[in-house]
């Protein structure tokens, strides 16, 4: 009997509105049990809860990962993904979108809910305290967020002058 041994090759699908140390956590944690890692990265509008562009997430999330060297030593891709619609439909689009992947890896239960049965899922819990919503309010009112982005990140929104995008 031959066993496979190649790892999975996982899914994590987001806004990334900014990319933050949650993320950079999860996808920390993908290149334990994954071969591959594909990175959806969701939404082109733009707007007060959406200040990025699809291109600065992408640039802010290759930064802060070729900084840990988690790229170039681990595969990853990024792939633009469509709105969320919430149904069956969708989860196919995406799925025709990025290919082969095993697993997905999410802690939004209505993404969870349109993947079951078409991809194993791995649950992923909310790191406290750190979530974007929390980190564009924080940039809005002059609050503190710095520490909740890996540094690359930070560097990039400031470059960029995104915080002044949220006021």
């Amino acid at each position: 009997m031959r066993i496979n041994m190649q790892k999975p090759t996982a899914l994590f699908i987001g806004h990334f509105q900014p990319y933050h140390k949650g993320h950079h956590l999860v996808i920390a944690g993908m290149t334990k049990l994954a071969g591959k890692m594909v990175v959806g990265v969701m939404g082109k509008k733009e707007g007060k809860e959406r200040p990025f562009s699809m291109e600065e997430r992408k640039d802010m999330m290759q930064r802060a990962l070729q900084a840990d060297d988690i790229i170039p030593m681990f595969d990853v891709n990024f792939i633009e993904i469509p709105e969320f619609e919430n149904t069956a439909e969708w989860a196919d689009k995406v799925l025709e979108l990025v290919g082969s992947v095993d697993k997905l890896w999410s802690g939004n239960d209505e993404m969870k809910a349109l993947f079951e049965g078409k991809l194993e899922v791995q649950n992923i819990s909310e790191v406290p305290g750190i979530n974007s919503a929390e980190i564009r309010e924080a940039i809005k009112k002059g609050g503190d967020w710095e520490d909740k982005v890996p540094e690359e990140v930070l560097r990039h929104i400031k470059e960029i002058g995104g915080a002044n995008r949220l006021k």
